[in-house]
């Protein structure tokens, strides 16, 4: 059987979320890799919230969320990039740290301050990005290009378009608003590694 060699990551939203929200990263988590965004949340309710989908998926990756990730022991965190220039010091507190960019000048900049990885986005168009045009692939094999660190993509990632992004070179892509709404975890993420292979 031939296995996908691209990583899935899964960003999280709450408000998009169909069903129960631990039910539904509990199945998302037998396919991807999880970021757990939470905007709303402040630290303290962060770190309940944290606790209790570590609890049901193993290991995520903390977003944003600095104090709580370190006080829960996390060892991976994904964080803006101007949040990432005030915190140098960041790649010492966590073993793995990646960003979101949107150019190439962000991407190398997010290198030299130690990031593991990059989110390269927005590509195609996204309803979480209404009204503006997605950047393309021909901007994500740019940034491939130009990274030494893997570079995952996002924005109206789908099963219908995964394998042109995967041409680029790129490390992975990231899912939100599919993974968050489809009706079947496990049916979406089937058709999706489908499509990556």
């Amino acid at each position: 059987m031939t296995t996908c060699m691209c990583k899935i990551i899964c960003v999280t939203d709450r408000e998009l979320c169909k069903g129960d929200f631990l039910d539904r990263l509990a199945a998302i988590s037998t396919h991807a890799e999880i970021i757990l965004r939470d905007k709303k949340s402040d630290d303290e309710q962060y770190l309940d919230l944290l606790r209790l989908v570590i609890d049901r998926c193993g290991r995520v990756i903390a977003h944003s969320h600095i104090a709580a990730a370190e006080k829960f022991g996390c060892d991976a965190i994904h964080i803006p990039l101007p949040l990432l220039r005030t915190n140098r010091e960041i790649g010492k507190k966590f073993a793995l740290v990646g960003t979101s960019c949107h150019s190439v000048e962000e991407g190398k900049e997010a290198e030299r301050l130690g990031c593991d990885y990059v989110i390269a986005g927005h590509i195609f168009e996204t309803d979480c990005k209404k009204g503006l045009p997605g950047r393309g692939l021909d901007f994500l094999a740019g940034m491939v290009r130009a990274l030494d660190v893997p570079v995952y993509a996002i924005g109206g990632i789908s099963p219908e378009n995964v394998g042109e992004v995967v041409k680029t070179g790129a490390a992975g892509v990231c899912v939100m608003s599919g993974a968050m709404t489809c009706d079947d975890a496990d049916e979406y993420f089937s058709k999706l590694k489908k499509s990556l292979r």
